[in-house]
């Protein structure tokens, strides 16, 4: 509990100081997102990657197949690559996977000691690449977009040694290379946590480290306009960066030594896979889009392409998780459930921002769509 609670200092006064949003009556819509660092190659070599990417290609859509949300969508998979680990045949082999399952991928990056200049040439490159492969969405205006997941945790530059990242602009960078939203957070107990939790805001970039601390929380517009440019792309209204957080929070129904409780970062592993108690918590936490409370936002993540933690999404755990869901969350019980990619969930985001409101699953395509 100690090494889970050691950044507790930068999360732990806000967790105490949320107060909580009355749930509303009638019809509450839940989002869920799994926001996968697929890493086929992570401790492989490419031999054993495809034997990864074989196995999740028969097992995963067959894993999934039983269950529909309220749209009569199966469960979503979001596959951040990591643009660093291209390769051709392995890509394709993701691309196999997106066809055989509906899953999406966006870019994920772990870089070191970096620079501007070559964080913009390295981010154009994996769009470029990405795009080979049919991957990637476009905008109203057909400009590529995408969203990000950070390596390492470490977005603008965030850990407080200046390892994992070396750009203090990043978040500027993002923005005008066309990334819609960073996925990152949250990562406790990791140092880059930030101090802002459970919350869906905008980022202005202040040129230094960890600009992202904290931001502007997205909020229902009284009016809608243009957003403003910078560069080739539309700038978010308050911000550089669109920051889309997972539930991080404090699990007391599953205490260690019956006593501490343990620590909720919406991360799904094999020694802690999706479960009742923690499906519990990740609603509780209520992250959504200030002023419309009625859509539950929830943000989950994993390293699943290796072993161990394959084991969650190809076997029982990820099925029991369903099933629970399926039983649980329905209509007769005040819940409409929704499976969402990370494109999705953003949409759906700019849609409550707009100010729409009903079933959000008709605004999955509403800014951001995939190619055709």
């Amino acid at each position: 509990m100690a090494e889970q609670l050691r950044t507790a200092n930068l999360w732990l006064p806000a967790y105490l100081r949320q107060q909580a949003v009355p749930w509303p009556d009638g019809i509450r819509d839940i989002l869920i997102c799994v926001c996968d660092h697929f890493e086929p190659l992570h401790h492989a070599d490419k031999a054993e990657a495809l034997r990864r990417m074989a196995l999740w290609n028969t097992e995963f859509p067959k894993n999934i197949a039983p269950f529909r949300d309220a749209d009569g969508i199966r469960p979503r998979h979001t596959c951040f690559y990591p643009i660093e680990q291209y390769d051709r045949d392995i890509l394709n082999e993701v691309r196999t996977l997106v066809k055989a399952s509906g899953a999406e991928v966006e870019l994920h990056l772990h870089h070191d000691r970096d620079t501007p200049e070559n964080l913009r040439k390295r981010l154009l490159e994996g769009k470029a690449r990405f795009e080979g492969h049919g991957f990637l969405s476009l905008d109203a205006q057909n400009r590529s977009r995408y969203g990000f997941v950070h390596g390492d945790w470490a977005l603008d530059n965030a850990h407080p040694e200046g390892l994992q990242c070396g750009v203090n602009n990043e978040l500027t960078i993002l923005n005008e290379t066309g990334c819609y939203a960073d996925f990152t957070l949250p990562s406790a107990p990791d140092p880059t946590q930030t101090r802002t939790i459970n919350r869906l805001y905008y980022a202005l970039d202040k040129q230094h480290p960890k600009s992202h601390d904290r931001g502007v929380q997205v909020r229902v517009m009284n009016s809608v306009g243009p957003a403003p440019f910078r560069g080739d792309v539309a700038r978010p209204r308050y911000g550089d960066l669109l920051i889309v957080q997972g539930p991080l929070a404090l699990n007391w129904e599953r205490r260690k030594y019956g006593i501490l409780p343990r620590l909720e970062n919406a991360d799904l592993t094999m020694v802690n896979p999706p479960r009742p108690d923690r499906m519990r918590l990740w609603l509780k936490q209520h992250i959504h889009v200030l002023d419309r409370p009625e859509w539950f936002f929830i943000k989950l993540h994993s390293h699943g392409a290796p072993p161990p933690n394959s084991g969650v999404f190809l076997g029982e755990p990820y099925r029991a998780f369903h099933q629970h869901l399926a039983e649980t969350y329905t209509e007769k019980n005040g819940w409409r459930l929704h499976y969402v990619t990370a494109r999705e969930m953003v949409n759906i985001l700019h849609a409550a921002e707009d100010g729409h409101r009903g079933n959000p699953g008709q605004f999955r395509d509403y800014r951001y769509k995939l190619p055709v």
